[in-house]
């Protein structure tokens, strides 16, 4: 008797860990409780999160348990996304007007040239089928033409071009195609939390280049010790910046560029936000310096400059070696996106200059009624040349950027992304995403100072 209490109790312990959602309500509080208490990041700094089954151990618990888990998914950090998630339905399920500015997705439609190419391929049966590689030369030739005229190159279509879905995808399949399980890579903390997802599935070393804002967010290259750089085979950098909004001179990509070239680094420039820029500012290219395509592959999206998130297309260019392995990857893994898909994009990248500038500009302007809002109640934010983010410390005497996101996500419906979320060095930092119109960024400080 004893021992088939012992059994079945051994049972229902099983069944709770693999099912959280199940068992006895107290039990579940309890373990809730324990949950939030022991709610750590990967490099042990307290994270206050919501009594749901998304705080960072829960998940990792929950891949633990998983038995067809591999290990290189096991080693993926928890997504910050996953967090602010719960802490976004919790708001909603109290009725609570939410105004999301925790992620980068556009909020303005895409152009009408590229909808209405799209609708006429979707009625014509011929694009229904796979995409092969020669399927995609239009986009390819497409992409070269404004590449080349807009940065004075000479680009290949063939040679020095593919096409992606999505420029995050593009990224996760180069590290494969460049990369071998056990090799170091140079990644910005902080940075785009896919770099460290991305890496961590290509079972590679991050090693860290912190972006402190003393040195305007740039990675210092000379603190990189010699012995780091002879063994590092990538270094990812990405400006105009995620999450910082910062943006590099050119001198700086210059100095990149001849940094990976004196060690044999491929250099990874994630570029989504090229036009995404205010004034008279324009992003440089890394592809545009002395050696930039001999050592260099540059990633575009047409999610930003475009609005265009959903439609997941974009394209990388530069290095003839590694795009050619880029394409070997893609090709044993995925047809390329739909043509329909790809005939947009065209019908985008080819529009006049001119529309691309005006969305810039209302984003520029969220961007000035933003930071000056937050500067006249008190939370001093500098103003950004580029990106669609403020980047700003956390209102003086908080210290925990996910303690505070998430519980002004729950109390107000006001949803900002946590520093951390973004790497160690995130911390102490919140990023706003200027996704909504003026008076709703208006109404957002207005929220979170009577939350304060």
């Amino acid at each position: 008797m004893e021992q088939a209490r012992r059994v079945r109790a051994q049972k229902a312990e099983a069944a709770g860990a693999a099912a959280p959602e199940q068992g006895n309500l107290h039990h579940r509080k309890a373990g809730a409780k324990k949950d939030q208490d022991r709610a750590k990041d990967r490099d042990g700094v307290l994270i206050r999160a919501p009594a749901k089954a998304v705080a960072k151990d829960k998940l990792r618990a929950l891949m633990n348990n998983n038995k067809w888990a591999s290990e290189r998914t096991k080693r993926m950090p928890a997504s910050m996304f996953s967090i602010m998630d719960a802490a976004i339905d919790e708001a909603r399920q109290k009725r609570l007007e939410l105004i999301d500015l925790s992620i980068g997705s556009s909020d303005l439609p895409a152009p009408e040239a590229a909808m209405k190419v799209l609708r006429r391929a979707t009625r014509l049966s011929e694009t229904h089928g796979y995409c092969l590689h020669a399927c995609t030369q239009p986009l390819r030739n497409a992409a070269t033409v404004q590449l080349n005229k807009r940065y004075s190159i000479n680009l290949d279509p063939e040679k020095n071009i593919i096409t992606l879905i999505g420029s995050q995808e593009g990224f996760g399949h180069l590290l494969f195609a460049v990369t071998d399980p056990g090799d170091q890579v140079l990644a910005p903390d902080p940075g785009y939390p896919s770099y460290f997802g991305a890496t961590s599935v290509a079972g590679l070393k991050q090693v860290v280049m912190p972006l402190l804002e003393e040195n305007m967010f740039l990675p210092d290259l000379t603190a990189i010790p010699s012995e780091t750089a002879e063994n590092a085979r990538a270094m990812i950098i990405s400006y105009p910046n995620n999450p910082t909004a910062a943006v590099a001179p050119a001198a700086f990509l210059q100095e990149a560029i001849d940094f990976c070239l004196s060690y044999d680094i491929l250099l990874i420039h994630d570029f989504p936000y090229v036009d995404m820029v205010y004034g008279d500012y324009k992003a440089p290219s890394v592809l545009a310096q002395p050696g930039g395509i001999d050592i260099a592959v540059e990633l575009y999206s047409c999610s930003k400059s475009y609005h265009m998130g959903g439609f997941r297309i974009g394209w990388a260019a530069g290095n003839q070696d590694a795009v050619q392995a880029l394409a070997r990857v893609k090709g044993a893994i995925d047809f390329n996106q739909y043509f329909g898909i790809q005939q947009a994009a065209i019908a985008a990248i080819t529009q006049p200059r001119a529309a691309t500038l005006k969305a810039a500009a209302l984003f520029e302007t969220r961007r000035n009624v933003l930071v000056d809002t937050l500067n006249k109640s008190g939370w001093q934010t500098s103003l950004p040349q580029a990106s669609m983010y403020v980047w700003t410390r956390l209102p003086s005497g908080l210290t925990d950027s996910f303690d505070f996101t998430v519980n002004l996500a729950k109390e107000t419906g006001v949803c900002l992304a946590p520093g951390r979320g973004f790497g160690k060095r995130g911390e102490g930092f919140v990023r706003f995403a200027l996704v909504r119109e003026p008076d709703a960024l208006v109404e957002a400080v207005k929220k979170i100072f009577n939350f304060l």
